[in-house]
């Protein structure tokens, strides 16, 4: 009788085991589908030979966020659309800088004529997080398309009109809650102000690597932690070109290694309204920049932690250097080396872009 119970439980506990392994096998394989599925590139082409003709389609169609990177790959081809990404965790990729390129004519102030926000006022405008963005021309052409100012009405107010000028705000890329953003090969570009303008005073972390920006007021303009190393700036108007918000933190700062500044003859460097922390190392200037520093434009505005401007082997091309970007890194806070200063040390090693592929 004992000899019998004992087959008994072996057949029950091998029925289990074998129940459980079958669950555990249909979990394993679910999860494989799920994450081949996630990693599957969504395919963007202007020809019909992708899954969707317009990125605006391609980002729908993701869900909300499954954590896990989706790809969106863009094939050649010029986009006239604004795209809106309010998702988390997707990256476009671009077949060629040169040759995808996002393209929207748009002027802030006509924008704002309309509508409360910045919510449009961009050719790709942000508000997820954990967004990489490379090889690829992202273009806001009104300055480029448009060459008289014009007058317009706002709906909703007959009595209201706006002027709206070729070197007017133009924004490119413009970011709202948007953290964790990675920009690599792209060419960013309007003629007008602000065109890059990755705006999170709270917790913002920007990551601009290889990209050439060009535009015209502030058209590089960070709020919060920025790094930008090889890239190349172009000024096509405006008094100054960088710009920096970080008023909310004292650490916040942007940071520039390795990176090259031209323009029209006399452009400025960069310019600040509130509280801003800069750091220029290793950076090459071309020969017709103003003898101008990086300055405070007059303002009602507390500036709590006094003027934070730094630089370490800058130097103007074929030409006498200014005195005021001599080396003064041991004035700034913590005295750090130039040699450790990196994406790692802007972040705090919160976040390491460098790695994230």
């Amino acid at each position: 009788m004992e000899v019998q119970r004992n087959k008994l439980r072996e057949s029950v506990n091998q029925k289990i085991v074998m129940r459980i392994s079958k669950i555990s096998i249909t979990i394993i394989l679910l999860s494989l589908q799920f994450f081949s599925a996630a990693q599957k590139k969504i395919i963007v082409a202007k020809d019909g030979s992708g899954n969707f003709t317009s990125v605006n389609e391609a980002v729908n169609s993701l869900p909300d966020d499954n954590g896990i990177q989706r790809i969106i790959y863009i094939k050649n081809g010029t986009y006239h659309e604004k795209v809106f990404i309010s998702k988390n965790h997707i990256t476009l990729s671009g077949q060629s800088r040169e040759k995808v390129i996002l393209d929207f004519d748009q002027a802030r102030d006509a924008w704002r004529c309309d509508h409360p926000d910045d919510w449009g006022v961009a050719t790709l405008n942000l508000k997820g997080s954990d967004i990489t963005l490379e090889n690829m021309t992202i273009s806001n052409s009104y300055g480029f398309n448009n060459t008289a100012e014009k007058k317009i009405g706002c709906a909703g107010d007959s009595s209201k009109t706006k002027t709206i000028k070729k070197d007017g705000h133009q924004m490119a890329l413009r970011s709202f809650t948007t953290t964790r953003l990675i920009v690599r090969n792209c060419l960013l570009k309007a003629f007008g102000g602000d065109t890059v303008s990755p705006w999170n005073l709270e917790d913002g972390m920007f990551y601009f690597k290889d990209c050439t920006m060009e535009g015209g007021v502030d058209f590089y303009c960070p709020r919060g932690w920025a790094y930008a190393e090889n890239c190349k700036f172009i000024a096509h108007t405006g008094p100054a070109s960088i710009w920096h918000d970080g008023s909310k933190y004292k650490d916040s700062k942007t940071v520039l290694n390795h990176c090259s500044f031209e323009g029209f003859d006399d452009f400025m460097l960069g310019r600040y309204h509130k509280d801003a922390q800069f750091y220029l190392i290793n950076c090459s200037f071309a020969k017709n920049m103003a003898d101008k520093p990086i300055y405070l434009v007059p303002t009602t505005n507390v500036i709590q932690w006094g003027e934070r401007i730094y630089y370490y082997n800058c130097h103007r091309k074929n030409a006498t250097d200014y005195k005021w970007y001599v080396n003064n890194l041991q004035n700034a806070e913590g005295n750090p080396a130039a040699k450790d200063i990196n994406a790692d040390w802007v972040f705090k090693g919160k976040w390491k872009p460098e790695n994230t592929k």
